[in-house]
């Protein structure tokens, strides 16, 4: 609920702080004092269109602070939480005014977009009255309210998840429907190709072994020549590089035995002269071994030029072809399994279409019912509330089947006819402000017990109504605070003194400037203010006591 409102700096009001409670709060006060730019201040801080023009006359910018206690309010806590803008219990909403630039809005110090704005405020506070933000005006709120009256809001979330299945699938078997469109032209190509990469017949170790294969048939005649070369002046030349080690091994032997110190450059030369003869041994056999058969060079290479202009053919390097054939092969898998894919979806498609169809037709059954019961209960309190022959109705709009959504198959609408004669309108072109306020009154007061927004607003709900139906306006009002919040804005004594609490809003002159103030009365302020709406200007004994006997009888 709203515990605390700052304004700063709008039309006539400089600087006004308002504690609220938690009932129903009458707003009093002369004609002009300011009790209308109150609403209005309430507006803006929950995403109303600002304007410049707003600003008081000689200030730069326009502020207004709110703080809402969200104990019960459910809903807007979990949008704070979904948004990232919680603070355990307490929301501070600010709307920031500048004469030159844009509007600023913050919640919990947080910027936030008008839209946010406007979310959070329609889970927070519902002003009925002239004004433009008033949820009863939105067709999703007018069901959402008919379904918390009909107690169905189970089926309608089990409704909605059950269309969001069925679109789901209806998405993805769109979806296919559009690929398979050149399915076959893909699957022959596939084939095509599959066909092509498996009949290279080599992985990635087979190719880079044949790469290494043509490089070394390539330069046959280089190893021959150089590797005979080495050999011949290794181990087969007069005199060879063995047999030279061999006799300097002998003479460093014998000094050896004259001369210790010469031990160690034997053994090194007798180390290298066996390396020598392994290595000439090597040699010859490498020599013995290479094919000197051209056509092993051509068959080579050939099979090289395959894998090279297939790897062109599909711009890949040569060593990648093998997992390209893996993921053609795994994509020609996949496009000749859709058949049997579409074919399932389509039958979970239509199976999840049957059982959302019966999901909301049972559902449109119990909104025709609960709709005939608040028709009929709005349209008795209309009567209590002086709109004598008014009517009110519910209608259910079945939707074409291409409209047809989450929230099942009809558009519900309000329709009211505030007099005798006159043919049902929708809520929203209900004409007198001060009728659709008091029709508003009737729906709230028929759904309080379901309704999710802990503030209502309600700015002169009285227009054009006095007497008994005045007083039968103030007791539901103040039926309404015995569960939610209630702020009601009325020059009617007969309202004011069923209220919980009262405060007064008056307009004063300091040093040339208008300024609008507010304050909390007392009980004998209560009686002095009901006795000025009683009296008028001139205050006297009997108005003083008709006022203590209003209030008398409200506190009995």
């Amino acid at each position: 609920m709203l515990t605390h409102l700052q304004v700063r700096d709008l039309a006539i009001v400089s600087h006004l702080e308002l504690d609220c409670r938690q009932g129903m709060t009458a707003l009093t006060g002369e004609t002009g004092a300011g009790k209308s730019i109150l609403i209005d201040a309430l507006g803006l801080v929950l995403g109303d269109k600002a304007q410049a023009s707003m600003i008081r006359v000689g200030s730069e910018r326009a502020e207004i602070l709110c703080e809402v206690d969200l104990g019960a309010a459910p809903m807007a806590r979990a949008w704070l939480a979904e948004q990232g803008l919680d603070d355990e219990d307490l929301c501070i909403i600010r709307r920031l005014i500048v004469r030159e630039g844009r509007s600023r809005a913050f919640i919990n110090g947080r910027t936030v977009s008008g839209a946010q704005l406007r979310d959070l405020g329609d889970r927070l506070i519902d002003i009925h009255g002239q004004h433009e933000h008033q949820s009863l005006m939105r067709a999703s709120a007018q069901r959402d309210l008919l379904d918390a009256y009909g107690g169905h809001v189970a089926k309608t979330t089990a409704t909605a998840g059950t269309f969001r299945a069925y679109r789901d699938l209806d998405q993805r078997l769109t979806e296919l429907e559009t690929a398979s469109q050149d399915r076959a032209d893909r699957l022959e190509l596939l084939r095509f190709q599959v066909e092509e990469l498996s009949a290279l017949g080599m992985s990635a170790e087979d190719i880079e072994q044949l790469d290494h294969e043509q490089r070394r048939l390539s330069h046959l005649d280089r190893l021959q020549a150089t590797t005979g070369g080495i050999l011949q002046a290794l181990s087969e030349g007069e005199p060879s590089i063995a047999d030279q080690l061999r006799i300097a091994t002998n003479d460093v032997a014998e000094m050896a035995a004259i001369d210790p110190e010469l031990s160690e450059s034997r053994d090194l030369l007798e180390t290298a002269t066996i390396h020598a003869g392994e290595a000439a041994a090597g040699l010859r056999h490498y020599l013995d071994g290479l094919d000197l058969d051209p056509a092993a060079l051509r068959e080579v290479e050939t099979r090289l030029a395959q894998v090279h202009d297939l790897a062109r053919k599909h711009r890949v390097f040569p060593v990648q072809l093998p997992e390209l054939l893996a993921e053609r092969q795994a994509e020609l898998e996949r496009l000749e399994q859709a058949g049997v894919t579409l074919g399932d979806l389509r039958q979970r498609r239509t199976a999840a279409w049957q059982a959302f169809m019966e999901q909301a037709q049972a559902l449109t059954a119990e909104r025709s019912a609960a709709a005939e019961r608040l028709s009929k209960t709005v349209t008795e309190a209309m009567q209590q509330l002086g709109m004598t022959g008014g009517r009110f109705s519910i209608e259910l709009e079945a939707l074409a089947e291409a409209r047809i959504g989450a929230s099942g198959l009809e558009r519900v609408e309000f329709l009211v006819s505030a007099n005798p004669g006159q043919p049902l309108q929708p809520l929203a072109k209900v004409a007198s402000g001060g009728e659709l306020s008091r029709i508003s009154l009737a729906i709230q007061v028929a759904t309080a017990e379901c309704g999710s927004v802990p503030t209502l607003v309600f700015d002169e709900v009285d227009v054009g109504i006095g007497g008994g139906v005045a007083e039968i306006v103030g007791r539901l009002l103040r039926g309404l605070g015995e569960s939610r919040q209630v702020l009601c804005v009325t020059h009617l004594p007969q309202v004011a003194a069923q209220a919980h609490h009262q405060l007064r809003v008056r307009k004063e002159a300091v040093e040339g400037q208008t300024h609008t103030r507010i304050e909390p009365l007392d009980d004998q302020a209560r009686v002095d203010e009901i006795a000025r709406m009683l009296g008028g200007t001139e205050i006297t004994a009997r108005t003083r006591d008709h006022a203590s006997e209003m209030l008398g009888w409200v506190s009995g």
